[in-house]
């Protein structure tokens, strides 16, 4: 660039400059523009060049991730929207009763294996540690069975004790109701309980997503309260068909329940971490714009600093030699 612009100024100059004169500038020129590459100007415009090369490809990747939580958005939705229709009827029936007094309480955090999704796992472990403090003492016992690496990773370091049960790797692969089935079989044979807390984040809309706590009871807790009357004494208003007595009829009510609570649990969680991960991606790749944006401007200005005083330099050279 030095070299083209004393190129101009030459023929400029060239009626007054001797020919010595002008090869004795190019060659003081060429000389200290050598080392001047590895100068501060240099190096500040190549760091800036290099950084916005970064966030370019960090807005790229914010925006791929983007469009991918938005298609699998769309296809846990609808799988979300039926699985309503499974509980629903339970708690018509059964009831939900957070207030429920229960000796054994077990906790289940369902939270998400990645992160980049804003502050739904957060608020699950949050919501888990303060039902836990309200369910313990001295003649209460209340445990954790965490799904989700991010809730394991929160609640392990002040809570290791209480963890009973961890499950990883849960939508890794599309979930249906077999496999959440055959979970809640493994949390029910390993797990003593009268009463489950479900905590998770129902799906509202894209931005939008509510904290909430789903209870089932034991079928033994259940045939308490029903005795105890309220909401659940309507049960002895139904009549049981067949063989089956009242206390197998509640079992595997209570068993059914609870899969069926824990599927809808866990997709209404997926939903709202796929929604909270497009509005954490568009958050990102509005800011990688932004930056790019102050970056760009950064580099002009250094570039045409640069430039201005590489043709100060050249003018006040020519005219030293022409004086």
């Amino acid at each position: 660039m030095a070299m083209s612009a004393l190129r101009r100024e030459s023929k400029r100059f060239a009626p007054i400059l001797s020919s010595n004169a002008i090869n004795g500038l190019r060659s003081s020129l060429t000389s200290s523009e050598e080392p001047a590459t590895f100068g501060v100007r240099y190096v500040s415009t190549q760091v800036v060049r290099n950084r916005m090369k970064s966030v370019k490809n960090i807005q790229k990747i914010t925006k791929a991730m983007k469009m991918v939580a938005a298609s699998k958005l769309r296809a846990v939705q609808l799988r979300a929207e039926n699985s309503r229709g499974l509980w629903q009827p339970f708690t018509a029936l059964l009831g939900d009763t957070p207030s429920v007094d229960a000796k054994k309480n077990v906790i289940i955090t369902i939270s998400s294996d990645k992160g980049l999704c804003g502050g739904i796992n957060s608020t699950s472990v949050k919501i888990s540690r303060a039902i836990h403090k309200l369910n313990s003492g001295p003649e209460k016992e209340c445990k954790y069975v965490i799904l989700g690496e991010k809730g394991k990773a929160q609640l392990v370091r002040d809570s290791k004790k209480d963890i009973e049960l961890c499950i990883t790797e849960l939508q890794k692969y599309p979930l249906n109701y077999t496999q959440v089935s055959v979970l809640a079989d493994d949390i029910l044979k390993n797990v003593e309980y009268d009463a489950f807390r479900i905590v998770f984040n129902k799906f509202h809309s894209v931005v939008s997503f509510l904290p909430t706590t789903a209870t089932v009871l034991s079928p033994e807790l259940v045939e308490r309260e029903s005795e105890a009357g309220g909401k659940l004494g309507d049960l002895d208003s139904y009549e049981i068909e067949g063989g089956e007595t009242k206390s197998e009829v509640l079992q595997n009510l209570a068993e059914f329940q609870f899969s069926s609570v824990l599927y809808n649990a866990v997709l209404e969680n997926a939903c709202s971490e796929q929604g909270a991960r497009m509005s954490a991606m568009d958050s990102s790749s509005r800011n990688a714009g932004e930056m790019l944006d102050r970056l760009t401007l950064t580099y002009n200005r250094t570039r045409q600093a640069a430039i201005t005083t590489e043709l100060i330099e050249i003018i006040s050279g020519a005219s030293a030699l022409e004086g």
